[in-house]
């Protein structure tokens, strides 16, 4: 499992490049106007709207958390190390966008205001989620050992 590791990371890499940067889910409102927003446009667009707090908060936990444990995990599997203990909290911050993009859509075709479906991006950011935290858990359990 060991030699996989390095595959699982570029793969999980990938698909977060995909998931923030393809759009996270369709809504479709009135069956006119359409909006396909993407993480990144997401985070933009609050920045731009004034909802400096928000943006800030959804960018850190979306974009900076992942990045961050990634390259943890990337230099724990170059030099063979065990993850350091305060990196499993990154872990438990990591589904939380799916969760939550999930529930906009729930929320979004049980009001009947819009039609909600799940996009690409939400897709590859959740199998980068999944990724991460597979290939972290075998930097865990090996335990520095090659």
């Amino acid at each position: 499992m060991m030699r996989v590791r390095p595959y699982l990371l570029l793969a999980a890499a990938i698909f977060f490049g995909l998931g923030i940067s393809l759009p996270l889910v369709r809504f479709e409102k009135l069956w006119l106007f359409s909006e396909t927003p993407s993480l990144l446009g997401l985070v933009y667009g609050l920045w731009q709207e004034g909802s400096l707090f928000l943006a800030v908060i959804v960018g850190l936990f979306s974009l900076c958390f992942p990045v961050v444990k990634m390259a943890i995990a990337f230099r724990a599997a170059i030099n063979g190390n065990a993850l350091p203990n305060w990196a499993g909290m990154l872990s438990k911050w990591s589904m939380m966008d799916v969760l939550l993009v999930a529930i906009v859509i729930f929320a979004a075709k049980t009001s009947g205001l819009a039609t909600a479906i799940s996009q690409p991006g939400i897709w590859f950011y959740a199998l980068s989620a999944i990724l991460l935290a597979v290939a972290s858990f075998e930097t865990q359990s090996a335990g520095g050992k090659r």
